[in-house]
């Protein structure tokens, strides 16, 4: 995985080409229909690799006695398999693909760790600012299931937010905002790059809503604007880890405001 971003300006030198050139007028629309459908693939494939593992696993510990069903271990459990499946997804299309470098990887600076930070606060400040224009037009959100303990609501909300700063936020971005942001930077400037892999974001999330579908409609639109705004974090850094680490960092503070609102 590269440091450089050299591959995410591509299309740079696409647009210096000469608009009278037949061939390169095909070329980059052709390019663009092959990377959204590439986004479109990959994260299909990472909800297939979830979906054929994290069943068959939870089965398999509650047989073992690992776990109850139903409980907020088996909750758990279920969450990191799950994404654990995409990130054998993303590695596994990664390697056929043989594009490593369109995800940007490194330590984070003292500048990144600051970003992480603001880019959490931010979130948190967008989504309740979200929350109350809707509230104003007389619209609300569904509800997330990850959000409803199945058991003991105390050790899942714990946990969770354990598993949002090490697991959910740092795989959620490797796959949206590395590969698929990542690929569409190929053949796109930033703003439709960003655009397109946060309305990804925001549709995927889109099974996992409780309510009707005015509220789903509202939850997919926040989720989008959050997109948006790591979207832009992974631009600004060219690093992962700094959208990750900041979406790992606001889903815990979730967890921990509905920890608080229970004890």
């Amino acid at each position: 995985m590269s440091e450089d971003r050299e591959g995410r300006s591509d299309r740079d030198g696409e647009d210096a080409r000469d608009a009278s050139d037949p061939v390169a007028r095909f070329a980059v629309p052709l390019e663009r229909v092959t990377r959204v459908a590439s986004a479109v693939v990959v994260v299909v494939f990472a909800l297939l690799v979830a979906s054929a593992i994290t069943g068959p696993t939870a089965r398999l510990a509650v047989s073992a006695g690992l776990v109850a069903e139903g409980t907020s271990a088996w909750q758990v459990l279920r969450t990191v398999v799950q994404f654990g499946g995409f990130l054998l997804a993303v590695v596994g299309y990664l390697a056929f693909t043989d594009e490593w470098d369109v995800v940007d990887v490194a330590r984070p600076s003292r500048i990144d760790t600051a970003l992480v930070v603001g880019g959490a606060v931010g979130l948190l400040a967008l989504q309740y600012g979200a929350l109350l224009v809707l509230a104003e037009v007389g619209l609300t959100t569904g509800e997330n299931r990850a959000t409803v303990a199945a058991g003991d609501p105390v050790p899942y909300y714990l946990a969770m937010i354990a598993v949002s700063l090490l697991v959910v936020g740092p795989i959620e971005e490797l796959l949206f905002r590395g590969v698929v942001q990542g690929g569409l930077r190929r053949a796109f400037d930033a703003g439709p790059a960003i655009l397109i892999a946060s309305l990804v974001f925001g549709v995927i999330h889109l099974p996992s809503i409780e309510g009707a579908l005015p509220e789903q409609l509202a939850y997919v639109g926040v989720v989008v604007l959050l997109g948006c705004v790591l979207g832009l974090l992974y631009e600004r850094t060219g690093n992962v880890v700094v959208p990750g680490l900041a979406h790992g960092a606001y889903n815990a503070a979730i967890y921990a405001v509905l920890l608080a609102g229970v004890l």
